[in-house]
């Protein structure tokens, strides 16, 4: 498969690798940001893999977890893994995100791997695809840098707090929180705000 041809950003070439071995560093993170949630509620996993650590976490949470990945390889281990859980391979800057709305959208290690304009395009997608009071949970560093992925070699992009902040406050969605695992890995938490948070806004 050619660089041009690999949709999955590089990560199919190195799908037996984190297949073999996933680090659990961050579930205790996501676990602490599901508390609020509403119980049972549903979850979109972007760039789910094999589903671990992650969607493993909130599905054992009692989650309905729907995943999508654009390797074929970890989405196949995610489906031996999961079965009941609903799975989609397809790039996320494409994906119908199952044509429905969700109460949490989560994306671990993944929007820093796309280009610029297209993490734009994927945040307003999320936005979309959240329910009226639905929470989303991504990574990326909060400084602006690039830097070259350890599995892959490609250049990953933080586009900075700043600028993420933006975009998604153009789509209706205020980043609300931050978390810092035990990896250093730093966390976005979003919302969609409120009426009563728009009134004591405008108070």
């Amino acid at each position: 498969m050619t660089t041009d041809d690999d949709r999955s950003n590089g990560w199919e070439g190195v799908a037996q690798a984190l297949i073999a071995g996933r680090s659990r560093i961050g579930v205790a993170t996501v676990r602490t940001w599901a508390q609020a949630l509403p119980v049972g509620g549903s979850i979109l996993d972007l760039g789910c893999g094999t589903g671990v650590p992650v969607s493993e976490a909130l599905i054992d949470a009692g989650f309905g977890v729907y995943g999508v990945d654009a390797s074929p390889s970890l989405v196949a281990a995610f489906r031996r893994r999961f079965s009941r859980a609903p799975v989609a391979c397809e790039p996320v800057e494409d994906s119908a995100f199952f044509n429905r709305q969700f109460d949490g959208v989560v994306a671990i290690g993944l929007l820093f791997l796309l280009s610029g304009p297209v993490q734009g395009r994927v945040l307003r997608r999320v936005a979309s695809a959240l329910n009226p009071t639905g929470r989303f949970l991504f990574t990326a560093p909060e400084q602006e840098c690039t830097w070259p992925d350890v599995l892959t070699g490609r250049t990953s992009r933080s586009l900075g707090a700043k600028a993420y902040q933006e975009i998604l406050a153009s789509a209706g969605v205020a980043v609300v929180g931050s978390y810092l695992d035990e990896g250093d890995n730093y966390y976005y938490d979003a919302t969609r705000p409120t009426i009563r948070d728009e009134i004591d806004e405008a108070v």
